[in-house]
Protein backbone atom coordinates (compact mmCIF):
# COMPACT_ATOMS: atom_id res chain seq x y z
CA UNK A 1 0.00 0.00 0.00
CA UNK A 2 1.41 3.35 -1.08
CA UNK A 3 1.77 5.86 1.73
CA UNK A 4 0.09 9.22 0.99
CA UNK A 5 2.41 12.23 0.94
CA UNK A 6 1.19 15.04 3.15
CA UNK A 7 0.81 18.28 1.20
CA UNK A 8 3.02 21.06 2.55
CA UNK A 9 2.07 24.68 2.95
CA UNK A 10 2.63 27.14 0.11
CA UNK A 11 3.09 30.90 -0.08
CA UNK A 12 -0.45 31.08 -1.50
CA UNK A 13 -1.72 29.34 1.66
CA UNK A 14 -0.11 32.18 3.64
CA UNK A 15 -2.06 34.72 1.58
CA UNK A 16 0.53 35.77 -1.01
CA UNK A 17 -0.11 35.06 -4.69
CA UNK A 18 3.21 35.44 -6.53
CA UNK A 19 1.55 34.88 -9.89
CA UNK A 20 -0.89 37.76 -9.43
CA UNK A 21 1.88 40.09 -8.32
CA UNK A 22 4.05 39.12 -11.29
CA UNK A 23 1.24 39.78 -13.75
CA UNK A 24 0.43 43.11 -12.09
CA UNK A 25 4.07 44.20 -12.31
CA UNK A 26 4.16 43.29 -15.99
CA UNK A 27 0.90 45.11 -16.71
CA UNK A 28 1.91 48.42 -15.14
CA UNK A 29 5.16 48.76 -17.10
CA UNK A 30 3.31 50.08 -20.15
CA UNK A 31 1.82 52.83 -17.97
CA UNK A 32 5.23 53.73 -16.62
CA UNK A 33 6.55 54.04 -20.17
CA UNK A 34 4.17 56.93 -20.83
CA UNK A 35 6.27 59.03 -18.41
CA UNK A 36 9.65 58.06 -19.93
CA UNK A 37 11.94 60.39 -21.84
CA UNK A 38 15.26 59.67 -23.58
CA UNK A 39 16.91 59.97 -20.16
CA UNK A 40 15.36 56.70 -18.96
CA UNK A 41 17.25 53.51 -19.77
CA UNK A 42 14.61 50.82 -20.00
CA UNK A 43 15.19 47.82 -17.78
CA UNK A 44 11.76 46.21 -17.27
CA UNK A 45 12.90 43.07 -15.46
CA UNK A 46 15.79 44.64 -13.57
CA UNK A 47 16.31 45.10 -9.87
CA UNK A 48 16.45 48.89 -10.15
CA UNK A 49 15.45 51.81 -12.36
CA UNK A 50 18.05 53.44 -14.61
CA UNK A 51 18.27 57.15 -15.38
CA UNK A 52 21.04 58.69 -17.51
CA UNK A 53 22.46 61.76 -15.78
CA UNK A 54 24.83 62.95 -18.50
CA UNK A 55 22.16 63.69 -21.07
CA UNK A 56 20.24 65.79 -18.55
CA UNK A 57 22.87 67.36 -16.37
CA UNK A 58 25.25 68.68 -19.01
CA UNK A 59 23.52 72.06 -18.76
CA UNK A 60 24.53 72.21 -15.08
CA UNK A 61 28.02 73.31 -14.02
CA UNK A 62 27.62 72.21 -10.39
CA UNK A 63 24.52 70.01 -10.24
CA UNK A 64 23.06 69.28 -6.82
CA UNK A 65 20.71 66.32 -6.44
CA UNK A 66 17.65 67.00 -4.27
CA UNK A 67 15.51 64.23 -2.78
CA UNK A 68 12.28 63.89 -0.86
CA UNK A 69 9.96 61.15 0.37
CA UNK A 70 6.39 61.43 1.58
CA UNK A 71 2.96 59.82 1.75
CA UNK A 72 -0.63 61.05 1.83
CA UNK A 73 -1.55 60.21 5.41
CA UNK A 74 -5.09 59.33 6.36
CA UNK A 75 -6.54 60.84 3.20
CA UNK A 76 -6.27 57.21 2.11
CA UNK A 77 -9.24 56.48 4.38
CA UNK A 78 -11.40 58.72 2.18
CA UNK A 79 -10.33 56.74 -0.90
CA UNK A 80 -11.27 53.49 0.87
CA UNK A 81 -14.65 54.85 1.93
CA UNK A 82 -15.47 56.02 -1.59
CA UNK A 83 -13.79 53.13 -3.38
CA UNK A 84 -12.19 55.79 -5.57
CA UNK A 85 -8.47 55.35 -6.08
CA UNK A 86 -7.51 57.20 -9.28
CA UNK A 87 -6.58 60.53 -7.66
CA UNK A 88 -4.68 59.47 -4.55
CA UNK A 89 -1.57 58.83 -6.67
CA UNK A 90 -1.60 62.45 -7.82
CA UNK A 91 -1.53 63.45 -4.14
CA UNK A 92 1.45 61.19 -3.58
CA UNK A 93 3.50 62.72 -6.40
CA UNK A 94 2.45 66.23 -5.41
CA UNK A 95 3.60 65.87 -1.81
CA UNK A 96 7.06 64.85 -2.97
CA UNK A 97 7.70 67.07 -6.00
CA UNK A 98 6.26 70.21 -4.38
CA UNK A 99 8.78 69.74 -1.57
CA UNK A 100 11.81 69.76 -3.86
CA UNK A 101 10.71 72.48 -6.26
CA UNK A 102 10.77 74.99 -3.39
CA UNK A 103 14.56 74.57 -3.45
CA UNK A 104 14.57 75.36 -7.16
CA UNK A 105 14.95 71.72 -8.17
CA UNK A 106 13.58 70.14 -11.33
CA UNK A 107 12.15 66.66 -10.61
CA UNK A 108 13.92 63.94 -12.60
CA UNK A 109 12.43 60.61 -11.58
CA UNK A 110 9.99 59.08 -9.13
CA UNK A 111 9.65 55.76 -7.28
CA UNK A 112 6.62 54.44 -5.44
CA UNK A 113 5.92 51.93 -2.66
CA UNK A 114 2.43 50.44 -2.70
CA UNK A 115 1.72 47.84 -0.01
CA UNK A 116 -1.52 45.95 0.62
CA UNK A 117 -2.86 42.89 2.39
CA UNK A 118 -3.77 41.42 -0.99
CA UNK A 119 -3.09 42.64 -4.52
CA UNK A 120 -6.38 43.61 -6.14
CA UNK A 121 -5.28 44.56 -9.67
CA UNK A 122 -8.28 46.77 -10.47
CA UNK A 123 -7.70 48.91 -7.38
CA UNK A 124 -3.93 49.14 -7.67
CA UNK A 125 -4.17 49.99 -11.37
CA UNK A 126 -6.32 52.97 -10.40
CA UNK A 127 -3.70 54.07 -7.89
CA UNK A 128 -0.96 53.71 -10.49
CA UNK A 129 -3.00 55.72 -12.98
CA UNK A 130 -2.93 58.59 -10.50
CA UNK A 131 0.81 58.28 -9.91
CA UNK A 132 1.43 58.29 -13.67
CA UNK A 133 -0.77 61.37 -14.10
CA UNK A 134 1.05 63.11 -11.25
CA UNK A 135 4.42 62.37 -12.85
CA UNK A 136 3.17 63.77 -16.15
CA UNK A 137 2.05 66.96 -14.43
CA UNK A 138 5.40 67.26 -12.69
CA UNK A 139 7.46 66.39 -15.78
CA UNK A 140 9.30 63.48 -14.16
CA UNK A 141 9.64 59.80 -15.03
CA UNK A 142 8.18 56.94 -13.00
CA UNK A 143 11.04 54.45 -13.27
CA UNK A 144 10.28 51.87 -10.61
CA UNK A 145 8.63 50.88 -7.37
CA UNK A 146 7.69 48.08 -5.02
CA UNK A 147 4.31 46.39 -4.53
CA UNK A 148 4.50 44.05 -1.53
CA UNK A 149 1.59 41.83 -0.60
CA UNK A 150 1.43 41.67 3.22
CA UNK A 151 -1.48 39.54 4.51
CA UNK A 152 -2.27 40.05 8.17
CA UNK A 153 -0.53 43.43 8.24
CA UNK A 154 -3.09 45.67 6.54
CA UNK A 155 -6.84 45.44 6.93
CA UNK A 156 -8.76 43.85 4.09
CA UNK A 157 -9.33 46.29 1.23
CA UNK A 158 -6.73 48.78 2.48
CA UNK A 159 -3.26 49.73 1.30
CA UNK A 160 -0.53 52.23 2.04
CA UNK A 161 1.58 54.27 -0.36
CA UNK A 162 4.81 56.21 -0.20
CA UNK A 163 6.71 58.13 -2.84
CA UNK A 164 10.33 59.06 -3.48
CA UNK A 165 11.59 61.73 -5.90
CA UNK A 166 15.01 62.83 -7.10
CA UNK A 167 15.55 66.25 -8.68
CA UNK A 168 18.43 68.52 -9.66
CA UNK A 169 19.33 72.19 -9.26
CA UNK A 170 22.40 74.29 -10.02
CA UNK A 171 24.32 74.77 -6.79
CA UNK A 172 24.35 78.55 -6.98
CA UNK A 173 20.61 78.60 -7.67
CA UNK A 174 19.51 76.61 -4.59
CA UNK A 175 16.74 78.63 -2.92
CA UNK A 176 17.21 78.74 0.84
CA UNK A 177 15.53 81.96 1.99
CA UNK A 178 18.80 83.36 3.39
CA UNK A 179 18.46 86.61 1.42
CA UNK A 180 14.94 87.37 2.68
CA UNK A 181 14.74 90.81 4.30
CA UNK A 182 12.09 92.94 6.02
CA UNK A 183 9.98 94.69 3.40
CA UNK A 184 9.86 91.73 1.00
CA UNK A 185 6.41 90.67 -0.09
CA UNK A 186 4.68 87.31 0.32
CA UNK A 187 2.89 85.94 -2.75
CA UNK A 188 0.47 83.06 -2.30
CA UNK A 189 -0.58 80.46 -4.86
CA UNK A 190 -4.04 79.04 -4.35
CA UNK A 191 -4.57 75.48 -3.19
CA UNK A 192 -7.04 73.14 -4.88
CA UNK A 193 -8.62 72.38 -1.50
CA UNK A 194 -7.48 70.52 1.59
CA UNK A 195 -4.61 68.84 -0.31
CA UNK A 196 -3.18 65.97 1.80
CA UNK A 197 -2.87 67.26 5.36
CA UNK A 198 -5.21 67.45 8.33
CA UNK A 199 -7.38 64.46 7.41
CA UNK A 200 -7.37 62.96 10.88
CA UNK A 201 -9.18 66.10 12.04
CA UNK A 202 -11.35 66.16 8.90
CA UNK A 203 -12.53 62.60 9.53
CA UNK A 204 -13.14 63.38 13.22
CA UNK A 205 -15.31 66.36 12.28
CA UNK A 206 -17.41 64.87 9.50
CA UNK A 207 -17.65 61.17 10.26
CA UNK A 208 -17.33 60.95 14.06
CA UNK A 209 -18.90 64.20 15.21
CA UNK A 210 -21.39 65.06 12.44
CA UNK A 211 -22.09 61.45 11.32
CA UNK A 212 -22.03 62.55 7.69
CA UNK A 213 -21.62 60.26 4.66
CA UNK A 214 -19.29 60.70 1.72
CA UNK A 215 -22.25 60.84 -0.68
CA UNK A 216 -23.94 63.66 1.25
CA UNK A 217 -24.29 66.78 -0.90
CA UNK A 218 -22.97 70.06 0.48
CA UNK A 219 -25.58 72.24 -1.21
CA UNK A 220 -26.76 73.80 2.04
CA UNK A 221 -23.17 74.90 2.68
CA UNK A 222 -22.87 76.54 -0.74
CA UNK A 223 -20.95 73.78 -2.54
CA UNK A 224 -22.40 71.86 -5.47
CA UNK A 225 -20.49 68.65 -4.70
CA UNK A 226 -20.71 65.72 -2.34
CA UNK A 227 -18.59 65.63 0.78
CA UNK A 228 -16.50 62.79 -0.64
CA UNK A 229 -15.85 64.60 -3.93
CA UNK A 230 -14.61 67.65 -2.07
CA UNK A 231 -12.39 65.67 0.30
CA UNK A 232 -10.80 63.48 -2.39
CA UNK A 233 -9.91 66.46 -4.61
CA UNK A 234 -6.21 65.96 -5.52
CA UNK A 235 -3.34 68.15 -4.39
CA UNK A 236 -2.21 70.83 -6.79
CA UNK A 237 1.19 70.22 -8.41
CA UNK A 238 3.06 73.53 -8.69
CA UNK A 239 6.24 72.30 -10.35
CA UNK A 240 5.84 73.67 -13.88
CA UNK A 241 4.57 77.02 -12.62
CA UNK A 242 7.45 77.45 -10.17
CA UNK A 243 10.10 76.37 -12.68
CA UNK A 244 8.75 78.75 -15.34
CA UNK A 245 8.80 81.57 -12.81
CA UNK A 246 12.34 80.76 -11.70
CA UNK A 247 13.58 80.60 -15.29
CA UNK A 248 11.97 83.96 -16.04
CA UNK A 249 13.51 85.58 -12.95
CA UNK A 250 16.80 83.73 -12.63
CA UNK A 251 18.80 86.09 -10.38
CA UNK A 252 18.65 84.90 -6.78
CA UNK A 253 17.52 88.28 -5.51
CA UNK A 254 14.14 87.92 -7.23
CA UNK A 255 12.66 84.67 -5.86
CA UNK A 256 14.20 84.70 -2.41
CA UNK A 257 12.25 81.91 -0.75
CA UNK A 258 9.52 79.39 -1.45
CA UNK A 259 7.48 77.38 1.06
CA UNK A 260 5.18 74.43 0.41
CA UNK A 261 2.20 74.79 2.75
CA UNK A 262 1.59 71.31 4.14
CA UNK A 263 1.08 69.98 7.67
CA UNK A 264 1.34 72.87 10.12
CA UNK A 265 -0.20 75.29 7.65
CA UNK A 266 1.06 78.81 7.00
CA UNK A 267 2.11 79.25 10.62
CA UNK A 268 4.66 76.44 10.66
CA UNK A 269 5.89 76.24 7.08
CA UNK A 270 6.76 79.85 6.25
CA UNK A 271 9.15 80.18 9.26
CA UNK A 272 11.19 77.27 7.85
CA UNK A 273 12.60 79.61 5.17
CA UNK A 274 12.93 82.80 7.24
CA UNK A 275 16.39 83.98 8.36
CA UNK A 276 17.03 85.38 11.83
CA UNK A 277 15.60 88.84 12.33
CA UNK A 278 12.58 88.23 10.10
CA UNK A 279 8.94 87.45 10.72
CA UNK A 280 5.90 87.57 8.44
CA UNK A 281 2.55 89.31 8.70
CA UNK A 282 -0.26 87.90 6.56
CA UNK A 283 -3.51 89.71 5.84
CA UNK A 284 -6.25 87.09 5.61
CA UNK A 285 -8.62 89.51 3.87
CA UNK A 286 -6.37 89.42 0.81
CA UNK A 287 -7.48 85.94 -0.25
CA UNK A 288 -10.72 83.98 -0.25
CA UNK A 289 -10.60 80.96 2.03
CA UNK A 290 -12.29 78.03 0.18
CA UNK A 291 -15.70 77.09 1.52
CA UNK A 292 -14.61 73.59 2.55
CA UNK A 293 -12.47 75.10 5.32
CA UNK A 294 -15.37 77.21 6.58
CA UNK A 295 -17.52 74.08 6.64
CA UNK A 296 -14.90 72.16 8.62
CA UNK A 297 -14.59 75.03 11.08
CA UNK A 298 -18.33 75.49 11.57
CA UNK A 299 -19.21 71.79 11.84
CA UNK A 300 -16.26 71.05 14.10
CA UNK A 301 -16.47 74.28 16.10
CA UNK A 302 -12.77 74.82 15.57
CA UNK A 303 -10.91 78.02 16.46
CA UNK A 304 -9.24 80.23 13.85
CA UNK A 305 -5.87 79.53 15.44
CA UNK A 306 -6.31 75.77 15.12
CA UNK A 307 -7.56 76.00 11.53
CA UNK A 308 -4.52 78.02 10.43
CA UNK A 309 -2.23 75.65 12.30
CA UNK A 310 -3.60 72.49 10.65
CA UNK A 311 -4.75 73.41 7.13
CA UNK A 312 -3.41 75.37 4.17
CA UNK A 313 -6.55 77.57 4.27
CA UNK A 314 -6.50 78.10 0.51
CA UNK A 315 -2.79 78.81 0.01
CA UNK A 316 -0.75 75.85 -1.22
CA UNK A 317 2.54 77.57 -1.99
CA UNK A 318 4.23 80.81 -0.92
CA UNK A 319 6.88 82.84 -2.75
CA UNK A 320 8.82 85.67 -1.12
CA UNK A 321 10.09 88.40 -3.47
CA UNK A 322 11.37 92.00 -3.21
CA UNK A 323 8.64 94.64 -3.33
CA UNK A 324 10.13 96.05 -6.53
CA UNK A 325 9.69 92.72 -8.35
CA UNK A 326 6.14 91.89 -7.26
CA UNK A 327 4.36 93.06 -10.43
CA UNK A 328 6.79 91.22 -12.70
CA UNK A 329 6.45 87.98 -10.77
CA UNK A 330 2.65 88.26 -10.66
CA UNK A 331 2.61 88.74 -14.44
CA UNK A 332 4.75 85.64 -14.91
CA UNK A 333 2.50 83.58 -12.64
CA UNK A 334 -0.57 84.78 -14.51
CA UNK A 335 1.04 83.79 -17.81
CA UNK A 336 1.79 80.36 -16.30
CA UNK A 337 -1.94 80.05 -15.52
CA UNK A 338 -1.36 80.01 -11.76
CA UNK A 339 -2.31 83.54 -10.63
CA UNK A 340 -0.62 84.72 -7.47
CA UNK A 341 -1.93 86.97 -4.70
CA UNK A 342 0.05 89.31 -2.47
CA UNK A 343 -1.00 88.10 0.97
CA UNK A 344 1.51 89.74 3.28
CA UNK A 345 5.00 91.03 3.92
CA UNK A 346 8.19 90.24 5.76
CA UNK A 347 8.61 92.25 8.94
CA UNK A 348 11.40 92.78 11.42
CA UNK A 349 11.30 90.31 14.27
CA UNK A 350 13.61 87.86 15.99
CA UNK A 351 11.19 85.01 16.49
CA UNK A 352 10.61 83.88 12.87
CA UNK A 353 6.88 83.76 13.46
CA UNK A 354 3.84 84.27 11.24
CA UNK A 355 1.15 86.71 12.33
CA UNK A 356 -2.22 86.45 10.62
CA UNK A 357 -4.27 89.63 10.97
Amino acid sequence: MTKKTKKGLSYRDAGVDIGTKGQFTTDIYSKMQTTFSQRVIENPDGFGGLFALNSRLKKYRQPVLVSSTDGVGTKLKIAFMMNKHNTIGIDLVAMCVNDIVVLGAEPLFFLDYLASSKIVPTVLHEVLDGIVEGCRQAGCALIGGETPEMPGFYQKGEYDIAGFVIGVVEKENVITGKTIRPGDRVIGLRSSGIHSNGFSLVRKVFFDKAKMKTNQRLTKYGLNTTLGEELIRPTNIYVKTILKTLNKHKPKNVIKGIAHITGGGLRDNIPRILPEGCSVTLERKEWDVPKIFKIIQDVGEITDQEMFHVFNMGIGMVLIVPESEVKKVLNTLKYAKEPGIVIGEVTRGDNRIVRIV
